[in-house]
């Protein structure tokens, strides 16, 4: 059975860092597209980023190019999300999804599996 579990949420001041982590458990995502949503209380989930396949192409939301990074550790079948210069409106839950393709996909019924959330607030 596939599992994400997300980690590394919390409270930060704006401007600060905050680093994500997703581990995958009870398959190999290294040829498969994972990425990043978002999504805050009556809203929908929102595209933040996505890893095309381990050495593939990277894609950021325009919200967060240039601040936010992706990178993953194939031995370690875990995806990273590296925030800087958080904002107020970045506070979210954050999830980490992957899919069976390799391609990455802004739309969320793209993707087969989902982690947990994990929330990430970011105020002063």
């Amino acid at each position: 059975q596939v599992h994400l579990v997300e980690s590394g949420g919390g409270l930060v001041q704006p401007g600060g860092s905050l680093t994500l982590s997703c581990a995958a458990s009870g398959r190999d995502f290294g040829n498969n597209a994972m990425a990043w949503f978002r999504q805050v209380p009556g809203k929908g989930r929102q595209f933040v980023g996505g890893n095309q396949w381990s050495g593939g192409s990277t894609y950021y939301a325009d919200s967060v190019k240039g601040r936010f990074a992706i990178s993953r550790d194939v031995p370690k079948n875990t995806l990273y999300l590296q925030m800087n210069s958080l904002k107020p409106e970045d506070t979210a839950v954050y999830y980490c999804a992957a899919r069976n393709g390799r391609v990455v996909h802004s739309d969320t019924n793209r993707y087969d599996y989902w982690g947990q959330g994990t929330q990430v607030t970011v105020s002063s």
